[in-house]
């Protein structure tokens, strides 16, 4: 199965965001004879509204939050959607956001999806709206960064929002725009993401026939790559402790080194992926994206008669 690329709307940028969702519901929803016309009307009120999305999507990145904690960006998306008469929906799966957009019927039911959540790293790109947070992640400081798009995805569908709530007497059914927290996943010790928003009913009430996302990667603005079946891997988490004991460096034949073993085991993962699995049908990463190591000392107290 081969990834294509199809080049849409030249010299556009981020306002291909835009209309990629747009036109994928004008595809699912709209009446067919509308032909031509609608799509200039699209793409007009598109390029009405790219500074703005420019400027929320700058804002967002300047002001990035983690999963499960975005109170800020879901504060300024259900603002933005209730300015436009969108019924919202907040505090699902903690900071979610939902709108609907009724338009003359209630049905077919579209759904667009953005995520909301950055990640824990430290910008390093010097432009004038870099992130400079910084908060606490499993114990530790560390910056606060929207480096996987999450920013783009979140203005974007805030500019479709717009867009089409400026075409509701032209839409057939009901527009639900899903802002989704904790992409990434949730904070250790916590639920949240795609599956609480699912388990607290975000696909119901009403229930969407079909939903519409995308995501923001290197490569030439304006094109879009698409290929059948699944496009991004899921990801599983792990941790695996190491216990040692404890020896002088001078000695180790007196101990356990659990630095060499980690090691070991670091290795050994690779040869799952590039010795048991078929690479062929199906595309495999493990990554080890850290390792901490620490000392326990064990104090023996001994009285001397």
């Amino acid at each position: 199965m081969k990834t294509r690329v199809r080049k849409v709307f030249p010299k556009i940028g981020v306002l291909s965001v835009i209309l990629l969702l747009v036109i994928a519901f004008s595809v699912a929803s709209w009446a067919q004879s509308s032909g031509g016309s609608l799509q200039k009307e699209i793409e007009r009120l598109a390029k009405e509204v790219e500074p703005k999305v420019i400027e929320w999507r700058r804002d967002i990145h300047q002001n990035p939050e983690l999963g499960n904690r975005e109170f800020r960006t879901s504060k300024l998306v259900a603002e933005h959607l209730r300015s436009l008469g969108i019924e919202v929906k907040t505090n699902i799966a903690h900071t979610g956001v939902v709108g609907i957009l009724k338009g003359q019927k209630d049905t077919p039911v579209v759904a667009l999806r953005a995520d909301m959540d950055a990640l824990p790293v430290t910008e390093l790109v010097d432009v004038p709206f870099a992130s400079k947070v910084k908060t606490t992640y499993m114990g530790q400081e560390v910056g606060v960064m929207h480096a996987c798009g999450h920013d783009a995805h979140t203005a974007g569908l805030m500019g479709v929002a717009v867009v089409l709530s400026k075409l509701k007497d032209k839409l057939l059914g009901t527009v639900k725009f899903i802002f989704q927290p904790a992409e990434e996943g949730s904070p250790p010790g916590e639920q949240g993401g795609a599956w609480l928003m699912v388990k607290e009913g975000v696909l119901e009430s009403p229930k969407p026939g079909a939903i519409f996302g995308l995501h923001v990667g290197a490569g030439p603005v304006g094109t879009i790559s698409y290929r059948e079946g699944g496009a991004m891997a899921s990801a599983d988490s792990f941790t695996i402790k190491v216990k040692g004991s404890q020896t002088h460096g001078a000695m180790p034949w007196m101990g356990v080194d659990p630095i060499v073993v980690a090691s070991q085991i670091v290795l050994g993962l690779q040869t799952i992926v590039s010795r048991q699995t078929d690479l062929t049908a199906t595309p495999a990463v493990i990554s080890v994206g850290k390792i901490a190591g620490g000392c326990v000392l064990t104090l023996f107290r001994q009285k001397w008669k």
